[in-house]
Order: structure tokens, then sequence, then C-alpha cells
């Protein structure tokens, strides 16, 4: 078996001997831009062999200003597909004419021709935003860099609201791992763990400024964050822990790194966290007010009036449901 050309390297390559030299000859004075974003695995970096059996294949997005694209667009594109050949390294291949703003906000939703609200990022899922911004860029002379670095990261209160929202859905659950499983229900306390290590990978992902993937890269994406080799092993001995109460210290043990870690970003005051005992119940949670020490830090005052609204991530429980930007009137309405 032939060792796998990873997509993106298959994709520069098909750019640069196939799709440059003819817009070089046929449109040598056009500014272009080049990349590949979006959907498919290998646009994270993800793909292997399995991922060649749909839709894996050398393709590029040419991207051309506005005016250009609508005197010109057609022309471009007539002329790729007649001179680009179909096949490259034996596999089909594709490319389209397309412009930075107008593909972004196709993909995304967002309109880049006006300033973005916070209700704009709140309703983006970030599975899209990581599409917007992962891949690579080939060329650029039409301003597709700077487009997607409007895109790379949260402006700094969206980012504390978002911090904030997944802390409020760890916390209310903590105990309840222990009081189920009390009970005898250590399948239902298996659950909630599960939940709960799905949120608190959510959260790593925020303080690292990583956009989190959809559901099959979510771990593999998580693997590769800075904190993973601290955070990992404690999740996944919440995950193979038997009986509730060692679910239970590992759980504390992860939100004692995750604690640590919001301290470390110098966002608020330093949270102190201790081992909480819910009334007279033998469960321990560790808490620490971080999502309140973080609202407090959120300046912005359309921000603060969604996170009064909002303040335990009801948002993004509902964007990862309507993720496609056609939900994206629905989700604004519910903001209002």
């Amino acid at each position: 078996m032939h060792e796998l050309t990873p997509g993106l390297a298959l994709c520069r390559a098909f750019y640069r001997e196939a799709v440059a030299p003819v817009l070089a000859a046929a449109h040598p004075d056009l500014p272009h831009g080049a990349a590949v974003m979006g959907r498919g695995s290998e646009v994270l970096g993800f793909d292997d062999a399995m991922s060649t059996d749909h839709d894996w294949r050398p393709r590029v997005s040419v991207f051309l200003e506005p005016a250009a694209h609508a005197a010109v667009g057609a022309a471009v594109l007539a002329t790729l597909q007649e001179r680009v050949p179909t096949t490259y390294r034996g596999l089909p291949c594709a490319v389209e004419v397309v412009t930075v703003h107008g593909y972004l906000r196709d993909l995304v939703g967002l309109d880049l021709d006006h300033p973005l609200t916070a209700a704009d990022w709140l309703v983006t899922a970030e599975q899209q935003l990581a599409q917007a911004t992962a891949g690579a860029v080939f060329h650029d002379a039409v301003g597709l860099v700077a487009a997607r670095e409007r895109l790379a990261r949260y402006p700094h209160d969206i980012w504390l609201y978002l911090m904030s929202a997944a802390w409020w859905r760890i916390h209310p659950e903590q105990n309840l791992v222990g009081r189920t499983g009390w009970a005898g229900d250590e399948l239902g306390s298996a659950l909630l763990a599960a939940r709960l290590v799905t949120d608190m990978m959510r959260l790593a992902f925020l303080q690292e400024c990583r956009y989190a993937p959809y559901a099959k890269w979510f771990g593999t994406a998580f693997g590769r964050l800075g904190g993973a080799d601290e955070l990992g092993p404690l999740l996944a001995a919440v995950l193979r822990a038997e009986r509730w109460p060692e679910r239970e210290r590992a759980l504390d043990a992860a939100y004692v790194v995750l604690a640590r870690r919001h301290d470390a970003l110098g966002v608020t005051p330093p949270v102190p966290t201790e081992v909480v005992r819910m009334w007279d119940r033998p469960f321990a949670v560790t808490w620490g007010d971080v999502p309140g020490a973080l609202q407090a830090a959120v300046a912005d005052p359309e921000v603060r009036r969604i996170a009064e609204r909002w303040p335990t991530g009801g948002v993004d429980q509902l964007r990862e449901v309507l993720w496609h930007p056609r939900s994206r009137a629905a989700l604004l309405r519910v903001l209002d």
C-alpha cells in the first residue's frame, strides 16, 4: 500500500502544478486567492486512507475580487474547466471561482461586508468557524487571509461569556453524579459524568482559543490541545470508573486542572477552588465561582444583555442543533 499524501498537500500541489500556471497564462494581471477550506477531514488535517472513499480529491477554490468576479468570473471558470486536467495524479479534481465574502457567507452565514455583532458570533456553530479558518491558503492577493483572521477567534467579551456559560454547564450536575450512584443508578451516574466530560473538553477548547470541530473529530482535535496531556487521563478515568466515588474523584481532579488553567489566563482575579459537600450529603464537588468572575469581566453591553438572558449556555446548545446557516434567523429571534 502506498503512503497516503495528506489531502492539503495534494491540493497545494494541484494548485501549483495545474491551476496556477493556467491562471498565469490566461489572466496574468488578475489578482486572485487560492485555498482549500470548508467541509472535509483533510481541511482539519485528520484525513486518512478511509477518507478517500468519498469526496476526497484534489480541489481548490479560486477567489476573485467582487468587481472582477462579476466581470470575468464566468470566463475564468470556463478557462479553468477547459485547460485544467479533469484528473490529477489519477484522481478526479475540482475547481471553483468565488469571492471571499460570498464564499464565507455561504459557508458560515456571516456577512463580512458589515461589522459582526455579538449575536452573529453566538449563533454561528464552532464547527463552521473551524471550517472557515482551518485548511490552507495557497495564494492571496484579494484579502482572503485578512478575512479569515477576522474569524480566527472570538472577540474578547464573547470569549469570556462562552467560557462562563461552559462553566455553568459543569457546575449544576457535578453533585448528581454522586446522587444517582448513591441511589444505585450507576448507569445514570455514568451518563451524567460522560456529559460533564464533554462539557469539560469544550471548555478546554475555549481556554486555548480553539474552535471545536464536530463529533467525528472532536476527540482527535482535543488530543492536540496543549492541555490534553494533563486533562485527558483524568477525563478518561471518569469514563472508565465503575463506581460513583471514583468517578467523582476524577471529575474533581479535572475541575481543579481547568480552574488552574483559567487562573493562568489572567482574565479575572484568581478564583479559589474548594471541595464542597452538598448540604450534609456524602457527595464532594469542587467549586469556585469562575462563571461569576467571567461574567463580571464582560464589558460589552450587548454581550452582558445576552449573558443575563442566557447565563447557562442555552445558546451553545441550540446552535449545536440548529447549526446550518439557514437556521440563523431562528437563532437570532431566540436572542431577542
